[in-house]
């Protein structure tokens, strides 16, 4: 048996990275008074399809569905956005007319074609700043998110912003848009030409080098915009200028779903090849009233786990974590003193692994040499007759016997703790 094409096991000596990566999310944002939530891995279809939009790539060709046995229509969740704004109205949380300031790190499924950095299970950290439409909470996402980069050690990335505007700017401007593409319909690539009618923004972000060129010379969609939009993206520019975050305009960048308006961006390294985008998020205020909430603005972003780590692994310098101790034991007696060795090593918060095979104290000798443990501690018939405990410092070959009491005092000597 394999796992399924485009999942993978997460290694105990790979989980220490996700880890690393989740301590310093969890260090990092409860200071912005961020926190954690965590919603179902299976929501409503209908919750992505009005919140995520039927026009895009997720809803058409990628989302995990079936019916349960209820015959209702059942979705893995393949964002985190639209499940945080779905648990934000079922939960009430509006009723306390504050900002909710939340945090995720979870499982998200789509059916893409598999590659590195990508998976059909995926997992995403993500912020949410739900329930303010000012500026400065703009600024305030994009500023965690670079922040925690430099603090995993990730240096080497671009950070692209643009405004895409509100829903009649940007209706505005697909009229234009599209009775511009039409003559040149043949020319673009075959993806680009299924978008036309029916998402042509996504159109601006075609990779193909012949459908870039007919839009560098298309309409902008900067030119539609009006005196607010305009007005809130020039606040966002001169807070991230004072606050010395680099970042570059890309009026060509919007992003991949439906429910965005406003201030948009995304975070590129300059360390991969096509997939550079490690981090998307961006304004979405309209969100959670569509959903059947409340009128309550948003934004919030992403970050890929995976491939974050392809980027950041190398940097990252973690000892893997063995045993201090091992138990050696031979005999029923010695098997049942060892529970009280157990006990006292817990309670010193001492880590352990306890030999569970009934084979000689050499083979058992060099099972702990190979743990990676400081100390073995030894116990046959001849330490339980003597009440005694021999310990075994491993790395020096030294062996000293000693009277049970004295255990966590030698242990002290030892630096062992």
């Amino acid at each position: 048996m394999q796992p399924l094409r485009g999942t993978k096991d997460l290694l105990p000596n790979e989980i220490i990275f996700w880890q690393y990566i989740y301590n310093k999310a969890f260090n990092l944002l409860s200071l912005s008074n961020y926190r954690e939530i965590r919603t179902p891995i299976i929501e409503s279809t209908d919750l992505f399809q009005r919140g995520i939009g039927n026009d895009t790539d997720i809803i058409n060709k990628e989302m995990y569905s079936f019916n349960d046995q209820s015959n209702r229509r059942i979705t893995l969740r393949p964002e985190g956005t639209a499940s945080i704004a779905r648990s934000f109205i079922s939960n009430k949380l509006y009723q306390s007319n504050k900002i909710e300031r939340f945090w995720y790190f979870a499982p998200m499924f789509r059916y893409e074609r598999p590659q590195n950095g990508r998976q059909r299970q995926f997992h995403q950290l993500g912020i949410e700043c739900i329930g303010s439409m000012n500026p400065i909470a703009d600024v305030e996402v994009i500023r965690l998110a670079n922040n925690l980069l430099y603090e995993l050690e990730c240096y080497n990335f671009d950070i692209e912003i643009n405004s895409i505007g509100n829903i009649n700017e940007r209706n505005i401007y697909k009229k234009e848009l599209i009775n511009y593409l039409i003559k040149y319909k043949q020319d673009l690539d075959s993806d680009s030409q299924k978008r036309l009618y029916t998402n042509p923004l996504r159109i601006l972000d075609s990779k193909n080098e012949i459908t870039k060129n007919i839009i560098s010379n298309g309409p902008s969609l900067k030119d539609y915009l009006q005196y607010s939009s305009i007005e809130h993206f020039h606040a966002v520019c001169e807070q991230l200028n004072y606050l010395n975050i680099k970042y570059q305009i890309n009026d060509k960048l919007i992003r991949g779903l439906d429910y965005y308006n406003d201030t948009a961006f995304e975070i590129k390294t300059k360390s991969t090849g096509n997939q550079n985008t490690i981090c998307g998020g961006g304004r979405y205020d309209s969100l959670i009233q569509e959903l059947g909430g409340p009128n309550t603005p948003s934004v919030g972003w992403a970050i890929g786990i995976e491939r974050l780590l392809s980027i950041i692994k190398q940097n990252i310098k973690i000892q893997q974590l063995n045993p201090t101790i091992y138990i050696a034991i031979q005999g029923k007696e010695a098997q049942i003193k060892s529970w009280e060795i157990i006990n006292t090593l817990e309670k010193e918060k001492i880590h352990f692994e306890l030999n569970l095979e009934n084979n000689s104290f050499q083979k058992q000798i060099k099972k702990a040499d190979k743990s990676g443990a400081s100390v073995c501690i030894i116990l046959g018939n001849n330490e339980i007759i003597n009440k005694s405990i021999t310990l075994k410092i491993l790395n020096k070959g030294i062996q000293k016997t000693i009277v049970e009491e004295d255990l966590i005092k030698e242990l002290r000597k030892l630096k062992i703790s």
